[in-house]
């Protein structure tokens, strides 16, 4: 996974597998009958569906070869540290191959220290191909549906070109047995989650793939430079993603760091949907046209215009890294809070695992997504199928600071931790006479009063333990006092 701001990046911005056929995607109302042309003026047509508008939370796959190594040193948040430092102190584990390759960084020095100077990074397939017989895609699409999650997007190939799929399209400069997965995860995954009632994205990293183009990244301007352009990896690129589409049928195209200009994006992007209607696709193909954004590690502080997703890992890397711990890995509370943030300001979170080489979750991310499910089946009312409220935040009189959603007639305030008492007052909030107000997850209604210009509220005594709180407000509060 990589992805860099905007700020930094200006311009970045078929094994025959039956069962996807069967279970794909249904057409969304008012996009079926349209026939897209490869032109980016039928193209800008498409509209948002509104299964993607209102799911607002999906499960991102990073698993492959570097799962087996699954080592990183613990160095920041993206964003968070300087850039001239960041490549050769990447802390992104699935980096891992770009890493080694840089002497002197902490991942070459533990890969020497580890498997020795002579342990190419491809001899790991055999690891991962045994380890990943251990799998099972139904105890992972169960536990995405049990937690609340909407959608599932896995990288089918990351940046070291390794497939989880059997392509047809064979890589020119990989030996056979070195081309990808000895199992079709792709394939079984998509199967899985569909079975939950899921949606099943797909990552490609259509911008840099180190089997064509290996040159260490070392800065910023690597990192673009390093995009293949020759003619026959935009013949690759193209042929993978339309076999992906064809075969599995993907609701999201997920790109990663552009894509090589000789592509035929127009072409695979209108037959996308006209095949797909109510698909989407992201960002991150290098072309003025997405239907939603993709900020990383980051987002902004205002609702935005346009649909937009933030992903980033539950620790400081999307692979997994053996070495992160409570230090590194958001705590319950901190991952309740970013969610309810990002859905205020009408985003999608799509929050990252990083499987271990047998498939196998880490314990300290397992806590986290069963944490954020609890929560969830008690105030997914006040996440899913929200929209924005006229405005995203707001506090209490002591400081606990509020995230408002709406839904039809209601407005939900999320209060971002717990109150510090039973009486809690709302800055600048105005409610209706015969408003009621009660707190999903507790019984009964909470009494109120208007105090000026901001709502007075008394909570029941004793509340359940909760990284975060949730008033419903009906009807929605019909006036909004400014500052």
């Amino acid at each position: 996974m990589t992805h860099y701001p905007r700020r930094l990046l200006a311009g970045m911005s078929l094994a025959i597998w039956i069962g996807a056929c069967s279970a794909q995607e249904a057409p969304a109302a008012g996009h079926a009958s349209h026939k897209y042309q490869p032109t980016w003026e039928s193209i800008r047509q498409h509209k948002v569906p509104q299964w993607f508008d209102e799911a607002k939370l999906g499960i991102f796959i990073h698993w492959g070869l570097f799962s087996v190594p699954a080592w990183a040193p613990p160095t920041g948040e993206l964003g968070k540290v300087d850039f001239n430092q960041w490549f050769k102190n990447n802390p992104y584990a699935e980096w891992y191959l770009n890493s080694i390759k840089i002497k002197g960084s902490p991942s070459y020095e533990h890969h020497i220290k580890t498997y020795g100077a002579n342990f190419d990074y491809l001899d790991f397939i055999p690891a991962f191909n045994r380890e990943s017989q251990k799998w099972n895609p139904e105890d992972w699409a169960r536990l995405f549906k049990e937690i609340g999650a909407r959608y599932v997007v896995l990288v089918t190939k990351h940046h070291d070109g390794f497939r989880l799929w059997p392509s047809r399209i064979k890589n020119p400069h990989r030996p056979p047995d070195q081309q990808g997965a000895a199992r079709d995860i792709t394939g079984e995954l998509t199967a899985a989650v569909r079975g939950q009632g899921l949606k099943m994205g797909l990552y490609y990293s259509g911008g840099l793939d180190w089997s064509f183009e290996g040159e260490p990244i070392w800065t910023l301007q690597d990192l673009m430079a390093r995009v293949p352009q020759s003619e026959a990896y935009a013949q690759y690129a193209d042929a993978q993603w339309r076999e992906l589409i064809e075969r599995y049928q993907p609701a999201i195209l997920w790109n990663d760091i552009s894509y090589p200009k000789k592509g035929d994006l127009l072409h695979i992007f209108a037959d996308y949907y006209n095949t797909i209607p109510d698909g989407v696709i992201d960002n991150r193909f290098g072309v003025d046209f997405s239907d939603f954004t993709t900020p990383e590690y980051a987002f902004g502080e205002i609702i935005q215009g346009k649909k937009w997703e933030a992903t980033r890992g539950l620790g400081f890397s999307f692979g997994y890294n053996q070495v992160e711990g409570p230090g590194q890995v958001l705590s319950a509370q901190k991952l309740i809070s970013t969610f309810v943030d990002i859905v205020s300001k009408g985003g999608n979170l799509l929050l990252n695992i990083g499987p271990k080489a047998d498939g196998s979750i880490p314990q300290i991310q397992l806590d986290r997504l069963h944490s954020l499910g609890a929560w969830l089946k008690v105030n997914g009312e006040a996440i899913f199928g929200t929209r924005p409220w006229v405005r995203p935040e707001g506090k209490t009189a002591d400081g606990t600071g509020i995230r408002f959603t709406r839904k039809q007639e209601a407005v939900y305030a999320i209060l971002l931790g717990k109150p510090k008492s039973s009486q809690i007052t709302v800055e600048s909030l105005w409610a209706a006479d015969g408003t009621r107000i009660e707190m999903l997850g507790v019984p009964g209604a909470v009494n109120w009063s208007q105090k000026g210009r901001d709502l007075a509220l008394t909570l029941p005594a004793s509340l359940p333990e909760s990284e975060a709180y949730t008033l419903k407000i009906t009807p929605a509060p019909w006036k909004l006092v400014k500052e």
